[in-house]
């Protein structure tokens, strides 16, 4: 028998099968003796790769009609037999009903309050800035007035990477590039991630968050840092939040304080960040005129402000995709 009548000849039987079809089990027996893997359209296409190639254009532009034909003529049968499996031909649904109430994802906390923070420098003229996570020795330490062997180093407790090479453990390494690179005057916050070798607990976690501020130019006085961390300090935290400075000792700042906030839930004292005047020994090793220029800097950890402003008692909360946690936000 040619090809021909052999086609002619299932185009006919599939569709006298199907009209006298009448169950979606003898629907199904349909499906496999024409349509399945081992069904007669499979058949024809094992044959077609058989025939000479003078004849392959026109035989299997026939093949893939005729299957598309078979196809879409069990498919309408399905939908007779079968309305609830109908897909777009299902006159049953009722759109007249409400929707479901999906899900809406949120902004992590720390992710909130970092875009906090830039805003309320930013509205004070500050630049956001970023730089690398890992760096060289130098200007994660030495730049910033930290030479090898330094008691200070032991402040800090570093991953390297290799001898010259470590995790910065702080996001002032993006200040001395920011310096190395830009004249000033200089206006801008860094932001990102920093690695301390620390025991996991409920205060401390091996990675956090910061944002420090650089400012440099003739004129920067610790007045002028006051009252920009005053401003911080009642845009975050409300009008009337009390503060105060403490002094403290960084090596790349002098004088050095940290600044403390009154918390009245736990009533106490309660440090958010360290902050002071750039040590003239950093503006030289980036190449400033330390008696021309002049500084201010500051840090803070954005998980401390975070657990301040929520009430928040355990660090680790923020690392354990936890729903329960992160839907409250």
């Amino acid at each position: 028998m040619s090809l021909d009548n052999t086609i002619k000849e299932i185009q006919t039987s599939f569709h006298s099968d199907l009209s006298n079809c009448n169950t979606t089990t003898d629907l199904e027996n349909i499906r496999i003796t024409y349509l399945g893997r081992k069904g007669k359209i499979t058949i024809l296409f094992d044959d077609f790769v058989k025939l000479p190639g003078s004849e392959k254009p026109k035989y299997g532009k026939t093949l893939n009609v005729l299957k598309i034909e078979l196809t879409t003529a069990f498919n309408q049968k399905l939908n007779e037999l079968n309305p609830d499996k109908g897909g777009s031909n299902d006159s049953s649904a009722d759109f007249s009903l409400p929707g479901y109430d999906l899900p809406k994802g949120s902004l992590h906390p720390l992710e909130q309050i970092t875009s906090e923070i830039k805003s309320i420098f930013q509205s004070i003229g500050f630049s956001v800035a970023y730089g690398p996570e890992i760096d060289d020795d130098y200007h994660n330490f030495e730049a910033l007035n930290v030479p090898k062997h330094h008691p200070a180093r032991d402040m800090q407790d570093t991953f390297f990477i290799d001898p010259n090479t470590v995790l910065r453990t702080h996001t002032s390494n993006v200040q001395i590039h920011l310096m190395e690179n830009q004249d000033p005057p200089i206006r801008h916050i860094c932001c990102g991630r920093v690695f301390r070798n620390e025991a996991v607990s409920y205060k401390s976690f091996c990675l956090f968050n910061q944002v420090e501020g650089l400012v440099i130019n003739e004129s920067s006085s610790f007045a002028e840092m006051k009252g920009t961390l005053e401003y911080f300090v009642e845009e975050m935290f409300g009008k009337g939040t009390k503060m105060r400075f403490r002094p403290s000792y960084f090596p790349f700042t002098e004088p050095s304080a940290e600044v403390d906030i009154w918390n009245d839930k736990l009533n106490q004292w309660m440090e958010i960040l360290g902050c002071g005047m750039v040590n003239p020994n950093v503006l030289t090793n980036v190449g400033y005129d330390n008696k021309k220029y002049q500084g201010f800097a500051f840090g803070m950890g954005i998980e401390r402000i975070a657990m301040i402003k929520y009430g928040i008692k355990d660090i680790r909360l923020f690392y354990q995709n936890d729903k329960r946690f992160l839907e409250q936000f």
